[in-house]
C-alpha cells in the first residue's frame, strides 16, 4: 500500500487521538467514585436490613404491649366488680364471701403479673424504638454520603465526556484527510493489537512494540519509498517514518 508521507505523518495525529479516547474511556470507568459508592450502597442495604427488623421488633412489640394493656385492664374490671359486690352486701354466704375475698386477692396478683409484663414490653419496645432512631439517622447519613459521591461522579461524567467529544471531533476531522484504504488498514490493527495501530519509527525503534530495528530491516526501510507504507515486522503495525527516525 502506498500514501503520500504526510497522509501517513496524519496517522500518528489520528493515533494520538484515540489514545487519548483509550484514556479517558479508562479514567470514566475508573472513577474512585465508583468504588465509593458501590461500598456506600453495600453499608446501605445492610442497615436499611437492620432498620426493617428494628421496625418489626418495635411493632410487635406494640402489638404486645396493647394485648398485655388489655389482659391488665380486663382483670382490673373484673377485680372492680367483685370489690362491689363484696361492698354492696348482696353475698351473705360465709363461704360466698371467703370465695369472693380468694378471687380479689387472686385478681390482685394476676394483675400484678400482668402489668410487669407491661412494663417488660414497654422496655423492649422503648430498646427498639432508640434502635429504629439510630438506624434511621445513620441511613440518612448514608444515603447523604452516596448523594455527594454521585454527585461527584456525574460532575466528572460531564467533564470526561465533553473531552472526550472534542477529542472525537478532532479525530473525524483529521481522519477525514486520511486516505480511506490506509485508515480502514489502520482501524483493523487497532483494533487487533488493544489500541495501537500505527506506532512511529524513532531512533530505529518501533514505538509501538518497542524493539529497535535490526540492521536489516534498516535497510530495507531506507529503500523504502517514502511513499510505501510499512509495517513493524515485529508487531505488525504501520511503521510511520518521521525526521527523527535515525535512518
Amino acid at each position: 500500500m502506498n500514501a503520500a508521507p504526510a497522509d501517513q505523518i496524519r496517522l500518528l495525529d489520528v493515533q494520538a487521538l484515540d489514545v487519548r479516547l483509550q484514556q479517558l474511556a479508562h479514567k470514566r470507568r475508573s472513577l474512585p467514585e465508583h468504588a465509593e459508592i458501590d461500598s456506600l450502597n453495600k453499608d446501605l442495604t445492610q442497615l436499611r436490613d437492620l432498620l426493617v427488623a428494628a421496625q418489626t421488633e418495635e411493632s410487635d412489640c406494640a402489638r404486645e404491649q396493647t394485648k398485655a394493656e388489655q389482659d391488665v385492664d380486663q382483670v382490673r374490671q373484673r377485680a372492680t366488680r367483685d370489690q362491689q359486690r363484696l361492698d354492696s352486701g348482696a353475698v351473705t354466704s360465709p363461704k360466698d364471701l371467703e370465695n369472693l375475698q380468694r378471687e380479689i386477692t387472686s385478681l390482685a396478683k394476676r394483675q400484678g403479673d400482668l402489668e410487669d409484663v407491661v412494663l417488660e414490653v414497654m422496655e423492649r419496645r422503648e430498646s427498639a424504638q432508640e434502635r429504629v432512631a439510630e438506624l434511621t439517622g445513620r441511613v440518612s447519613s448514608v444515603q447523604q454520603k452516596i448523594d455527594d459521591a454521585t454527585a461527584r461522579r456525574d460532575a466528572a461524567f460531564e467533564q470526561l465526556d465533553g473531552e472526550s467529544a472534542s477529542v472525537t471531533k478532532e479525530r473525524e476531522v483529521i481522519a477525514g484527510t486520511i486516505p480511506a484504504d490506509l485508515l480502514k488498514l489502520y482501524d483493523k490493527l487497532r483494533e487487533q493489537q488493544g489500541g495501537i495501530g500505527a506506532a512511529r519509527l524513532y531512533q530505529r525503534r518501533c514505538e509501538g512494540c518497542r524493539l529497535e530495528l535490526n540492521i536489516t530491516e534498516v535497510n530495507e526501510v531506507k529503500a523504502a519509498s517514502p511513499d510505501t507504507v510499512l509495517r513493524c515486522e515485529n508487531c505488525r503495525r504501520i511503521l510511520v517514518r518521521t525526521s527523527e527516525s535515525g535512518l
